[in-house]
């Protein structure tokens, strides 16, 4: 396993760092928002000019995120050669088309302040969205964005790229169940309640 994954390399672990620190930091600042407000009071108590600077952020860092991972692999031994290339291309490429397939209708579905936690700022959608590709996945942005690591590393050939790509997923994964998902459903039952009693 050492030998087709440096461990030692410093960019690998900033990767895995990175790749946590994205969803933690999003989170924690997006619930301060919904309780203090805390975002917002920067703008003149603007929720909507606070919630477009989260989405700026939230996209700025996940942009360095995505830069730090293509370092990390590029400097992680690969496992390509003449007889799997082929293969590691197909796959590559196959996986970064669905992905992008999977974040790119999900961004349209939702749009700016659907996708950055516009709901944490008060900016809730209409309705649950469940066209496509909701009707496929619970969360297809981040299966989406998961997909599309694991084509970089396909192409690289990268095992590390692989591993990093599964810490993504991890990472996602407990953002969303344990602290996006729920925390949403309650906004958002709030909101159905505040309805009802109009």
């Amino acid at each position: 396993m050492t030998s087709i994954i440096d461990f030692s390399n410093k960019t690998f672990w900033k990767s895995c760092l990175v790749t946590a620190l994205c969803p933690t930091i999003w989170n924690i600042v997006a619930r301060a928002e919904y309780r203090d407000q805390v975002v917002s009071k920067v703008f003149a108590g603007s929720r909507t000019a606070g919630a477009y600077a989260m989405a700026a952020w939230i996209f700025g860092f996940s942009t360095y995120r995505d830069i730090v991972f293509k370092q990390a692999i590029e400097e992680q031994p690969s496992i390509k050669n003449e007889g799997n290339e082929k293969a590691l291309q197909v796959t590559g490429y196959s996986l970064l088309t669905l992905g992008s397939i999977f974040v790119g209708s999900s961004f349209m579905r939702l749009g700016i302040t659907g996708t950055f936690l516009g709901d944490y700022f008060g900016i809730l959608m209409k309705e649950m969205v469940t066209g496509f590709p909701f009707n496929v996945l619970s969360h297809p942005m981040y299966v989406g964005a998961t997909m599309n690591f694991l084509g970089l590393s396909s192409l690289a050939g990268s095992p590390a790229g692989a591993l990093l790509s599964a810490w993504v997923w991890i990472v996602y994964y407990v953002s969303t169940t344990f602290y996006e998902g729920p925390f949403t459903s309650m906004i958002y039952a709030k909101q159905a309640e505040k309805e009802k009693q109009q």
